[in-house]
């Protein structure tokens, strides 16, 4: 009979990693945890103490993780090791995450693995398929990736496009045919040692995918159909998720359990934080005995349906945007303003170095602000605005986090109230800078106050306005009265600036030390 080893990568709410590894192993099954070492050492020293005496709990050696990095394939190899060695028995390794909960119970799940010896992988050829719908497809694989997209963009396309130049391609391992597929695999011990044998043997091709472009996505595809025999393979997930027009992953709430039951699948991606209902009953099915499941399968065409009426005028709810009041109260809105946007930049990019915390510029400022394709609400500032938090929640879901770094400006008093009202927990750091005549001279030519022929006399009359409208800013906001409002001034000592960081970020002392030890931060 199955007995499942579930392979779990998180990084986030310790509380509900503890109740889906008791769910999972109450019936005899296994779970080896990767939990992000970026993540806090109290949250996973909570883990570790509420599962201690769970001899069906394994936990991998902790790597810090980064999305579409090589570091999620090696956290996932560092738990399947962990496993195969805790877990003579385990039959099948099953890859989870947090936000997975199973739809089926382990009776269910067992008997369906017993009925097949199979591996069940999506397993699509990468260059003939159309499983990628936009964006990079050779270049994922030709160039070599160092650099992380969504934390170092700058070094990221300085890095491909120097190698475009020079024609700095590479050619794939002569004996592999790249495939391509969801990360959500469910593999038999066998095929797992046949992988982990291939990873000591083939160097070669480890250190190619080790600077690809997202390689959970391609590097076990690959290497289940080099190593296991093509009829012994199910070129499909047992996980159920959706994804929306935007390519963003559909949530699913407390009214969607008989929806999620009724499908062909074990497990469902992604259980919202907030569906606490959904999360109990699901969480108490796992252990159910002579449960039945009537299996109807209809979710992706029920889905794609209702998305077309809306497409036509004729939906059955107004689009989210339009109902969404909040951000999430589990969610963390972190707001750097200031008026000198080269100083904000300076310091989100130390911040996005050092903590991993997605970081983006002055998205309601800056039409060139760098964003992914959310489906056209970026498109256009006026977009951005109109639609602010669902952009926002987007954005939340395409970096996979619950805590996000923006900047903005000043003079968006409007966002700040909009945002710090917000059910979210939402923390703003001011910070102070020094104006000199010759900023402030700048400030009046890039605004329209003034150009480059106008008579210094005239301008030099006009900075002293300037000047007063740039501190009115500032007491403006000073005035709203927000909560967790934080300043940080460049007159103040390095210690001061420490200080300051550290509330805003929820970091340690010492990490936000070594965020503001930079020297140039405030130079013009």
């Amino acid at each position: 009979m199955a007995k499942i080893a579930f392979i779990l990568l998180c990084h986030k709410d310790p509380d509900a990693i503890i109740k889906q590894a008791q769910s999972l192993t109450a019936v005899g099954d296994y779970i080896s945890i990767h939990f992000d070492a970026r993540a806090g050492a109290q949250d996973f020293a909570r883990i570790k103490t509420a599962l201690k005496d769970n001899p069906n709990v394994a936990f991998a050696r902790r790597i810090k993780c980064g999305w579409g990095e090589w570091s999620l394939v090696r956290a996932t190899l560092n738990a399947v090791e962990a496993a195969v060695d805790a877990f003579p028995r385990a039959t099948h390794f099953y890859m989870v995450s947090g936000d997975c909960l199973a739809i089926k119970s382990a009776e269910y799940a067992h008997a369906f693995l017993d009925r097949r010896e199979c591996d069940y992988i999506e397993s699509f050829d990468y260059f003939q398929s159309d499983w990628i719908k936009t964006g990079w497809k050779e270049e994922r694989l030709i160039y070599r990736h160092w650099f992380n997209e969504r934390t170092q963009k700058r070094r990221f396309y300085a890095m491909f496009e120097a190698q475009k130049r020079l024609g700095l391609t590479r050619k794939i391992p002569d004996d592999i045919e790249v495939m391509i597929g969801s990360q959500w695999w469910c593999l038999r011990r066998r095929t797992i040692e046949w992988i982990l044998d291939f990873v000591k043997t083939r160097r070669d091709v480890v250190r190619f995918f080790a600077s690809t472009w997202i390689p959970d996505e391609t590097f076990f595809q690959t290497l289940v159909r080099h190593l296991v025999p093509e009829q012994e393979i199910e070129s499909r997930t047992l996980t159920f998720l959706l994804f929306t027009d935007y390519g963003m992953p559909v949530n699913f709430y407390n009214d969607h359990y008989d929806l999620l039951l009724s499908q062909d699948y074990l497990f469902a991606r992604k259980i919202s934080p907030e569906a606490t209902e959904l999360r109990r009953r699901l969480g108490v099915l796992y252990a159910a005995e002579t449960a039945r499941f009537q299996v109807s399968n209809e979710g992706r065409s029920l889905y794609r349906f209702l998305t077309e009426r809306g497409r036509t005028g004729r939906r059955f709810a107004p689009r989210f945007w339009e109902t969404e009041s909040s951000l999430g109260r589990e969610r963390e809105l972190l707001i750097v303003i200031c008026k000198k946007w080269h100083v904000a930049k300076r310091l989100t990019d130390r911040i996005r170095q050092m903590t991993n915390i997605p970081c983006i510029e002055y998205l309601f400022n800056e039409d060139s602000c760098p964003l992914p394709d959310l489906g056209g609400i970026q498109s256009t500032m006026s977009k951005r605005h109109r639609h602010r938090r669902a952009l926002m929640r987007m954005l939340y879901d395409y970096y996979e986090t619950d805590r996000l770094v923006i900047c903005m400006d000043p003079a968006n008093l409007d966002l700040l109230e909009d945002f710090g009202r917000d059910r979210a927990q939402t923390r703003m750091l001011e910070i102070e800078c020094h104006f000199s005549d010759d900023y402030l001279a700048g400030h009046a030519k890039r605004s329209g106050l003034a150009g480059e022929r106008t008579p210094p006399e005239t301008l030099a009359r006009l900075l002293p306005t300037v000047r007063n409208d740039l501190l009115h800013e500032s007491d403006r906001i000073r005035d709203a009265k927000f909560d967790n409002h934080l300043r940080l001034r460049e007159i103040d000592p390095r210690e001061a600036h420490a200080q300051a960081l550290a509330g805003f970020l929820s970091v340690p002392a010492n990490v936000a030390q070594e965020i503001v030890a930079l020297d140039q931060l405030f130079a013009d």
